[in-house]
């Protein structure tokens, strides 16, 4: 297996530490809906580990929550509520949305507020050691202390200060030195230190929660290429600084970042999809599909037209994993292994995504082809809903409100009454099975040649809002979108 590594700029054998991959994604700072830029963010990295487990390694996965910034503060004092309150509504309503786009929750979930004894041993530690100092209450990293500031951002010192436009003000040594902790001002949340009252900043809370949940050093560190430079150069100068330990992380991986036009999908510049705006029109399978249609490393760029199609890719996806009428002759049989193979050399070239779905694509090809013909495709069939799951598939279709099962048997009552038959089936069927016994029906009908009265059902099904699909195994149903 090889990886891209943000800090040699290259392809690497990934070779773990030690017997548990140790793995930190930075996280959401909760003072707003969670967006596609985020989903993409977090499908990636959850695919990332489930790779992972499926090839056998065992893992420890940590992903933070950065509750307390100045943009929660902000947000807080415009609404009128405690920067805790906004924190957790907002952390809540991430995790929900990543419920809802099948993401394995992280080990730990820590919160910046909650590791403030982690930060201030870390931070007094770099002052014991000169790596920083006080200036009237705040907390300064010394840049230029260290030797190789900008390996991970392949920049020197020189070159960010001249893009950097930063004003050597009155507290700092030197313009590129990035604060530690933050002397709070009147009215904001604060916890007290050996420099006065204050808060983390935001570049230390990451070293803090990963040195604590993982230890000193890490295997893979994931986030955006935006965190690349300032937040991951200065989280891994303070955290090698402190720890004198290189590297602080073997493997950096960076995903590229959902674009609308030219731009990026950000909460600052307002251009966003909320996940559960994308949600309310798309399952969570086309929204993986969509995202893993492209290399993680590459920009992704967001349209209606892009999530249709991945829609419209999912469901095809749907349909051969959910084909329960499995044939019987025997015949040509579908080299699963092959089209397994396929899959696993192409996430091993650095987690290729586009290649391992092409793969399973192509094997739902084979798999409706032997159907049509009432081959057995029970062993490809469960290669290919193994290697599905692998990239987080549910193959199911997630709406906002479940199916109405009084709405159905209201509807399954007219029809009968309308076609004069008897023994309507009661609402305590349940919806899904409301459906199917309309399916039933119309089969029959066409059987009999009564095609008028068999297009009826079909209409009153389509009106519900339930699309009927007949393939050459039987007629399948969907729910309109």
């Amino acid at each position: 297996m090889r990886v891209s590594n943000t800090l040699s700029g290259q392809k690497e054998e990934f070779v773990p530490q030690g017997d548990v991959i140790k793995m930190y994604v930075c996280g959401v700072t909760p003072y707003d809906e969670a967006h596609l830029g985020h989903a993409m963010s977090y499908i990636i990295f959850d695919t990332i580990r489930r790779y992972l487990l499926f090839r056998g390694y065992k893992l420890k996965y940590i992903q933070n929550v950065t509750d307390i910034d100045d943009k929660i503060i902000n947000r807080a004092n415009k609404l009128g509520i405690s920067t805790t309150e906004l924190a957790e509504k907002f952390t809540n309503s991430f995790f929900e949305d990543m419920k809802s786009l099948n993401i394995l929750p992280a080990d730990v979930y820590p919160r910046a507020t909650g590791e403030i004894d982690k930060i201030l041993e870390i931070v007094k530690g770099l002052v014991d050691k000169g790596y920083a100092y006080e200036a009237n209450g705040s907390v300064y990293f010394r840049v230029r202390n260290v030797d190789d500031y900008g390996k991970l951002s392949h920049r020197t010192l020189d070159s960010m200060m001249s893009g950097a436009r930063v004003e050597p003000g009155e507290e700092k040594e030197h313009p590129m030195d990035f604060v530690l902790w933050k002397a709070s001002k009147p009215g904001e949340p604060s916890w007290s230190s050996p420099w006065g009252p204050g808060r983390p900043g935001w570049h230390i809370e990451c070293s803090a929660m990963s040195m604590k949940y993982l230890g000193e050093t890490l295997d893979i560190h994931g986030g955006g290429q935006d965190l690349i430079f300032p937040h991951h150069e200065n989280e891994m100068a303070q955290s090698e600084s402190f720890t004198g330990k290189k590297p602080f992380v073997k493997y950096w991986l960076h995903n590229g970042l959902v674009q609308i036009g030219e731009e990026k999908m950000s909460k600052s510049l307002g251009n966003l999809v909320t996940i559960k705006q994308a949600l309310g029109r798309f399952s969570a399978d086309a929204i993986r599909v969509f995202v893993l249609s492209s290399h993680y490393r590459s920009p992704l760029t967001y349209t209606e037209e892009s999530l249709e199609a991945a829609e419209r890719g999912a469901d095809r996806l749907r349909q051969t994993a959910n084909n329960v009428q499995a044939g019987e002759k025997a015949g040509a049989k579908i080299d699963a292994e092959a089209f397994r193979n396929r899959f696993l050399e192409a996430m091993d070239d650095d987690f290729n995504s586009p290649q391992a779905l092409a793969a399973i694509f192509d094997l739902a090809r084979e798999i409706n082809r032997l159907d049509s013909e009432g081959t057995d495709t029970g062993e490809a069939r469960r290669t290919f809903r193994e290697l599905g799951g692998v990239l987080g598939l549910t193959f199911k279709v997630a709406f906002a409100e479940p199916l109405d099962a009084g709405m159905f048997a209201r509807l399954t009552a007219a029809l009968y009454k309308e076609l004069s038959l008897a023994g309507a089936p009661a609402e305590t069927d349940g919806a899904e099975k409301l459906i199917e016994n309309l399916i039933n029906l119309r089969n029959e009908l066409r059987k009999a040649k009564k095609y008028q009265q068999s297009d009826v059902v079909r209409g009153k099904l389509d009106e519900a809002g339930i699309i009927l699909e007949d393939t050459p195994r039987g007629t399948v149903w969907k729910r309109k979108r």
